[in-house]
């Protein structure tokens, strides 16, 4: 069985790709703001809404249906350098590198990247570059301060929540993904060590709870002093 998952963030040539275009829903999972057949949006996407999207739509997806090989199309019409209506987008070449670090926890590393589009060959080259450095686990650059620290905007939030009313009831996983959307990548990061934390100390509560219990079970008890 296999599963799509287009992240697009945006209507780029040829326009297709809604979140319930075509396909057995849960099949399909795309992501698209709906503004006309163009990329130019305001505020343009960047950095953060990929991030986001991977975040709360991607990643949860990907691991629960678990692939034995993910094959990724790599078009790079939403890096800097692609003007409307062919991009218009503000992405990074430096977040493909971190986009597919994370692809690569998934099918044991089973990952493969296919050139597919972009058309301004200097934004091309700089996102290939990134993505097969981070291929070759070499040590990417920290994602920047300002990019931890920014939510994403109104049309990408937009955008995830639609994908989650239609997708959520296929995939367990996207339940815990509403509460974050609006959320930097920071305070996401911060709320997930507070619930591990949370999920860790009732763990070590009930551990505690049943060694006691069983130690009482086993202590005899002292006979009452007789009268």
């Amino acid at each position: 069985m296999s599963r799509c998952i287009a992240t697009m963030m945006g209507n780029f040539f040829p326009g297709s790709g809604a979140p319930d275009d075509g396909g057995k829903e849960h099949y399909r999972v795309r992501l698209q703001c709906e503004h006309g057949l163009t990329g130019g949006l305001e505020p343009p996407m960047c950095d953060v809404e990929y991030l986001a999207a991977f975040r709360t739509v991607v990643m949860p997806i990907a691991n629960e249906f678990a692939p034995d090989v993910v094959l990724v199309s790599s078009g790079f019409d939403a890096v800097d350098g692609h003007a409307p209506p062919l991009g218009g987008y503000k992405l990074t070449a430096k977040c493909f590198g971190y986009l597919t670090r994370q692809l690569m926890g998934l099918a044991g590393g089973r990952l493969v990247l296919a050139l597919e589009g972009g058309h301004d060959l200097t934004a091309i080259c700089d996102a290939s570059e990134a993505c097969v450095s981070a291929l070759l686990g070499n040590e990417l650059d920290p994602i920047p301060d300002e990019v931890l620290q920014q939510r994403p905007n109104a049309n990408a939030v937009h955008s995830m929540e639609n994908v989650l009313e239609i997708q959520s009831k296929y995939w367990r996983s996207l339940q815990r993904s509403a509460s974050t959307l609006g959320c930097s990548l920071s305070e996401a990061l911060r709320r997930d060590a507070e619930e591990a934390e949370t999920v860790s100390a009732m763990a070590s509560l009930s551990v505690a709870n049943k060694h006691i219990g069983k130690r009482a079970e086993e202590e005899p008890m002292e006979e009452d002093a007789t009268m």
